[in-house]
């Protein structure tokens, strides 16, 4: 099974996580994907714990599917070696600041006059322009100048540091991969590629989805716990007499009712759309889920279709029925025979999609292996690792 997109070649240029993350989708979904990396600098993600067999496992789940190559891009023999890739790999996945890929002569118009079907992807921060566009950032940053974090909090304590990372992937990669395989359809149209410059703060900017459209349309600014969603109602979470809690979104009046009445407080359901009711109506809830344990909670609200669910762990989302059921794990060869549990692609095809072939590999895993692919000998290979040119 080749999978949906086993037409495309992409050069991966990309560290960390956002190109990464963008890059595993596109080979778990059948993608060539040939990852570009430095003989000498280590990736960080390599470096991250925890570390399984001495393979750092965020590295190893990042970067399944796909094949390495190091070359050192600050000589000139191993630019040769990329402009002879690109004219077979027309996709172009880069993360470095701006400037940096035209320095080394890897820009998009270098690489589009060899290959005009190129389709070059670049992800950082703040974009190609504007006054930040060599300015440092993280995931926080990104988020916090986006907006998002002055209403995602709670009044007495600000903004909190979320648990993923929303704008390095649902800002980069997810982004990322939308526009990159909407090029590649009017790349089919047009028969020529495009150069597609994502920056994670705008595409964080533009999940202020429901927020965002009420202030510029209305002028109300959203601010924490002063909303329906974010903790400014009983939508919120509530926890119980151990210490647990339990996610309560039962918006609509038939969740409400089977809500109040499953704690025994069928009258508190008249206040479930009355804004003015909000922090009463919260604090009842409250006094509720405290009289009873995690476990009878759970018990409690299994049977019922009112949207509340338990908080649950890592450990203990793996083994919940529901995910199971999706295979959401998949057991991924490590090439020594054995395998190791990684997150799975969690898009279903009626066709299907190919099974995992590997984890992420050692730097230059498939240099000869690539090189020889090129055309060049073995004994030109040996003069290339010879010259460091090559890891």
């Amino acid at each position: 099974m080749s999978g949906p997109l086993a037409s495309l070649k992409v050069l991966d240029f990309s560290t960390l996580l956002p190109g990464p993350f963008a890059s595993l989708m596109l080979a778990d979904m059948g993608a060539e994907v040939l990852r570009i990396e430095s003989p000498t600098r280590l990736d960080l993600l390599r470096m991250l714990a925890p570390h399984d067999r001495g393979t750092s496992a965020s590295h190893a789940y990042l970067n399944r599917n796909k094949r390495s190559l190091a070359l050192d891009l600050k000589q000139s023999e191993a630019l040769e070696i990329v402009r002879a890739l690109v004219t077979d790999y027309d996709i172009v996945l880069e993360q470095f600041r701006p400037g940096v890929m035209e320095r080394l002569g890897l820009g998009y118009e270098a690489l589009k006059a060899i290959n005009p079907r190129l389709i070059y992807v670049s992800i950082t921060g703040y974009g190609q322009t504007g006054p930040y566009k060599e300015r440092a950032g993280h995931d926080i940053n990104y988020l916090a100048l986006a907006g998002l974090a002055s209403y995602t909090g709670r009044e007495d304590s600000g903004p909190l540091p979320l648990g993923v990372q929303l704008a390095d992937v649902g800002g980069g990669s997810l982004h990322a991969v939308v526009g990159l395989l909407a090029a590649v359809i009017a790349r089919q149209q047009s028969g020529v590629g495009q150069y597609l410059d994502v920056s994670m703060t705008d595409c964080s900017f533009s999940l202020n989805a429901m927020a965002g459209a009420g202030y510029l349309a209305c002028g109300v600014e959203p601010g924490w716990e002063n909303h329906a969603l974010n903790g400014g109602s009983f939508y919120d979470y509530y926890r119980s007499r151990d210490g647990r809690w339990m996610s309560v979104g039962s918006l609509e009046p038939a969740f409400m009712q089977q809500l109040c009445m499953a704690l025994g407080r069928p009258e508190l359901a008249a206040l479930g759309l009355n804004p003015e009711h909000q922090p009463a109506l919260k604090q009842a809830l409250q006094v509720e889920f405290e009289k009873r344990s995690f476990d009878e909670l759970c018990a409690l609200f299994a049977e019922l279709d009112a949207c509340v669910e338990p908080v649950l762990s890592f450990a203990e989302a793996v083994e919940h029925p529901q995910l199971k059921a999706r295979e959401l794990v998949s057991q991924v060869p490590r090439g020594d025979g054995s395998t190791q549990a990684q997150l799975a692609c969690p898009l279903k095809f009626s066709e299907g999609l190919p099974a995992p072939r590997h984890i992420g590999v050692a730097a230059g895993a498939h240099s000869d292996e690539v090189l020889a692919d090129l055309g060049l000998s073995a004994q030109r290979i040996a003069q290339l690792r010879h010259a460091k040119v090559v890891g």
